[in-house]
């Protein structure tokens, strides 16, 4: 007979949002280095006594101890591994982190153990605090999340007839799962056309790390809205906090 988990288990974990739960208590949504994406409660959390309400603010790291309870785990400790305070009091910043936020929430299933997208989440929201413009890591983080979940867009040969994409343009071809040639190319595509250097950067977006130049990695317009258009069709819409975002990117 297999024995029942532990009551009590501790994790790490970066705080993506918090909603109030009645008169002092607070549910965070947190993604975890071991179980994933989950919601637990913080008892007391927005009483000024609390001893765990600075260490869990938005886009922190906290090592956590838990205690398993019948319909939401419950936060009994927290101890800041990296506060991302400092990194996203800018508001571009702060705009960026809650996209990063928004897509890791949305895209990934509560208690499915996922531990790239830790890293990937944790690396890019720790790029804040040096990136001149923060809104330029998003596509490639986009591009490596979909990678991680397995809805990468192929980007090196046309999807449907494996012609090489190299010095050529293309077109994003959004059922079929990535860039296609120009013979291939469905009707009324020309929205997401890409020009030869477009095509490139889309590639270096998607290339593992250290696969380019830290040049390549700034999207270009076009190359940003393929990518843009990605997400969205695996997301089925577009997500809020990208308005914001392209509202504080203009110049």
């Amino acid at each position: 007979m297999s024995s029942s988990p532990p009551r009590s288990y501790k994790t790490r974990a970066i705080v993506l949002r918090a909603r109030n739960l009645g008169e002092a208590d607070k549910i965070f949504t947190l993604f975890t280095d071991a179980r994933g994406k989950l919601d637990a409660v913080a008892k007391g959390v927005r009483r000024a006594k609390s001893h765990v309400a600075g260490r869990l603010e938005f886009a922190s790291e906290a090592h956590l101890t838990m205690h398993r309870g019948r319909n939401l785990d419950i936060i009994v400790s927290a101890d800041i591994a990296r506060s991302r305070f400092a990194s996203v009091v800018d508001p571009g910043a702060y705009a960026t982190a809650h996209l990063l936020a928004e897509l890791v929430d949305a895209f990934c299933e509560p208690d499915l153990p996922l531990a790239d997208v830790y890293a990937l989440l944790g690396g890019a929201l720790g790029a804040l605090s040096t990136a001149p413009k923060p809104a330029t890591i998003v596509p490639r983080f986009e591009l490596r999340l979909l990678n991680v979940l397995g809805y990468a867009p192929a980007g090196d040969a046309c999807v449907r007839c494996d012609a090489p994409l190299r010095s050529v343009s293309a077109w994003a071809d959004l059922e079929a799962g990535g860039l296609v040639c120009e013979r291939c190319r469905p009707y009324g595509a020309d929205a997401l056309a890409l020009e030869p250097a477009d095509v490139a950067n889309f590639q270096a977006l998607g290339a593992e790390r250290g696969g380019a130049t830290r040049a390549a990695l700034e999207a270009t317009p076009t190359a940003a809205r393929v990518v843009d258009a990605f997400v969205s069709y695996h997301l089925g819409k577009r997500p809020k906090s990208k308005r914001l975002l392209e509202e504080l990117s203009q110049p």
